[in-house]
């Protein structure tokens, strides 16, 4: 903590969280291009496949997020960290499919490898998205301690007083 009360991103806790959110990250880029590809050979149009398999990506790694990169870090009930973080991770969408749909109809590059391209560009913005909004700790008033959440589905702390 700092003295202000904000954690430091540079602490061992957001190294090892930045570790697991590209591995996660990873599994999410087979989960993406595999899909991207399956659905291209299946004569679906290149955006809405990009589209689907973006999406799906992103609810793998919420999941896994949620269960193994952040644990430590939840608060509130799983649907709303969902949905938060969803929503956040739209801006991310919109990079990829802007580099994909540059990249491929503007300088002929193959869709899956611009596609990656679109992954790598939104990596950044999704990765601060996520420690910023989508995960945030809740900060106890009183001491400026972090509240820690032992239930998966449990909603807020709830108060001693």
């Amino acid at each position: 903590m700092t003295s202000t009360g904000k954690s430091s991103i540079f602490t061992l806790a957001y190294f090892r969280s930045f570790i697991k959110f590209n591995i996660v990250g990873l599994t999410g880029v087979f989960v993406n291009e595999g899909l991207l590809i399956a659905l291209q050979s299946m004569g679906v149009y290149l955006l809405t496949a990009s589209s689907i398999a973006i999406e799906v990506s992103i609810l793998s790694n919420f999941v896994l997020n949620d269960f193994w990169t952040f644990r430590d870090r939840r608060s509130g009930h799983l649907v709303v960290r969902l949905v938060k973080f969803n929503l956040l991770m739209l801006l991310g969408l919109a990079v990829n499919l802007g580099v994909i749909y540059v990249a491929t109809f503007y300088f002929g590059i193959a869709p899956a490898l611009a596609n990656l391209g679109g992954i790598a560009a939104a990596f950044l913005l999704r990765y601060g998205l996520s420690v910023k909004y989508a995960w945030m700790r809740e900060e106890n008033i009183e001491g400026a301690q972090t509240v820690p959440v032992s239930e998966p589905m449990a909603g807020p702390p709830k108060s001693s007083g």
